[in-house]
């Protein structure tokens, strides 16, 4: 397994965002899967109380993305790490299709990324998978497009 260093030297995500927890397999260039405990500890549960319902706690969808996305992006730079966006390549969201939830997640769910490359060409990189939790799908991924671009190039002119 493969802890938080290797994972921060290859994202620029910190707390709160950082939503990727450890790696359990690499095969560089091919596929990753990633673990990403939900807890109720996250800063998105803070303000539910007491007598909110089970249903509240569903682990928001836009975040099961960026954390599928995030363990998508180690697969990406795992042979160029460059976690400063300030220099570098830096990796961009691209676009989705076929993203299917299945059910809701819950805290003390522990999250099973599984993430394929299906291509590379030149600077833009293609993604399909899945989330699992306790061996059961929450999320298919059709298709998940990501692109680099020079740092200095994504700067406001004169900065």
């Amino acid at each position: 397994m493969t802890g938080q260093r290797e994972i921060r030297a290859r994202l620029p995500h910190r707390f709160p965002m950082l939503l990727v927890d450890r790696l359990v397999d690499v095969v560089p260039g091919e596929r990753l899967v990633a673990l990403k405990a939900v807890t109720c500890n996250e800063p998105w549960y803070e303000k539910l109380g007491p007598e909110t319902p089970d249903r509240d706690f569903a682990y928001p969808p836009a975040l099961l993305v960026e954390s599928w996305c995030q363990a998508a992006g180690v697969l990406a730079t795992w042979d160029a790490p460059n976690p400063d966006v300030l220099r570098g390549q830096v990796m961009l969201f691209g676009g989705m299709t076929g993203v299917a939830f299945h059910r809701p997640v819950l805290p003390g769910e522990v999250l099973e990324h599984r993430v394929r490359l299906d291509r590379r060409v030149d600077d833009t990189v293609l993604f399909e998978g899945e989330c699992h939790s306790a061996g059961e799908p929450v999320m298919t991924v059709e298709r998940i497009v990501m692109a680099f671009r020079p740092a200095s190039a994504l700067r406001p002119e004169g900065a």
